[in-house]
Formats: C-alpha cells, sequence, structure tokens
C-alpha cells in the first residue's frame, strides 16, 4: 500500500519510545535497533561502551492515511525533551539522543518544518537530529517489546502519556 511508510526516531531509551509509539493509532509496527553509527552490527554493549556513535532509535511503520507524519512527529516530540542533549529521563549518552532519520528525500522538508514548529514554542534551542537514515540494525531480541514482556520495567516516559497515546 503506498500510504505505508516507514520513520526511524531516536528519543531516549528505545525501550519507552518504542511502548509509546506503538500505543498509536496509526503506528503498524515497531522495532528498537542502533541507528546512524559506525560499526556493522553493534551489540548494546559496542552501543553503550564502545563509542559506536550509534542512537537507540525506533523503526516505526506506519499508515500516512491515518496518522500523517506531521502528526506523528507532534507526538513524538510530546515524548521527549528536545532541548536536551545526548540524555532523556535519567539516560546519558550520545546513544540517548534525539532523532528524526528518514530515508525518504520527500520527509526532510515535512521534518524540517515540524521542527522549526516546536523550536517557535521553545525558548532554550532544540537539538532533535534531522538527518538521513544511514544505517539500523536491529537491537538484541531481548530488547524487542521489551516493556511488553517486563511491564515494571524502566521507562522516562510518563504513564499519563502512554495512556493518552492508548486513546
Amino acid at each position: 500500500m503506498a500510504s505505508i511508510k516507514t520513520i526511524h526516531l531516536a528519543g531516549g531509551c528505545f525501550w519507552g519510545t518504542e511502548k509509546y509509539l506503538g500505543l498509536i493509532r496509526g503506528v503498524i509496527l515497531t522495532r528498537v535497533g542502533y541507528a546512524n553509527g559506525t560499526t556493522e552490527n553493534p551489540t548494546y554493549e559496542d552501543v553503550c561502551r564502545h563509542g559506536t556513535g550509534h542512537a537507540e532509535t525506533v523503526e516505526a511503520v506506519y499508515d500516512a492515511e491515518i496518522l500523517p507524519l506531521p502528526q506523528l512527529l507532534e507526538r513524538f516530540f510530546l515524548a521527549i525533551d528536545p532541548t536536551a542533549k545526548d540524555k532523556q529521563g535519567h539516560d546519558v549518552g550520545s546513544q540517548y539522543r534525539t532523532g528524526v532519520y528518514w530515508s525518504s528525500d520527500e520527509d526532510e522538508p515535512i521534518i524540517a518544518a515540524a521542527l522549526r514548529t516546536l523550536q517557535a514554542r521553545r525558548d532554550a534551542p532544540i537539538v532533535v537530529e534531522n538527518e538521513p537514515l544511514r544505517c539500523f540494525y536491529p537491537a538484541e531480541d531481548y530488547h524487542q517489546k521489551y516493556l511488553r514482556k517486563n511491564p515494571r520495567g524502566y521507562c522516562h516516559i510518563g504513564q499519563n502519556l502512554l495512556d493518552c497515546a492508548a486513546q
């Protein structure tokens, strides 16, 4: 279907970002992984401790007829602190940076416009990356749908926002 699209969103720890995005109507599929680093097929250990340059990222497949990209981005921005460099919640490090990574050239101006709108609402500069997707490697199986398997696991996104996403 022409309306099925994919975007990669880095919003800090990918466990919570995946859960949040997966609750939004129009998001069909989510998968966590590592994006835009320099090492092929990194492990979690590599990303956290060996400076691979990857960001913890969620691959989101969505139906653009139900959830156009500007609306998806607006909801994504609610779940992050777009002014925090290399951290979200209690997680600190470049792997927890925020970003929107695109594969389709038609998405870049939409993302740029959404970031301009976001900046207009903020006093501090936003630091959300807007870059082409250079690489994406799926994370290990135990990270996929982590918070579904471990409901009491750490999540930097508040329950109220998760509840809102589910409506």
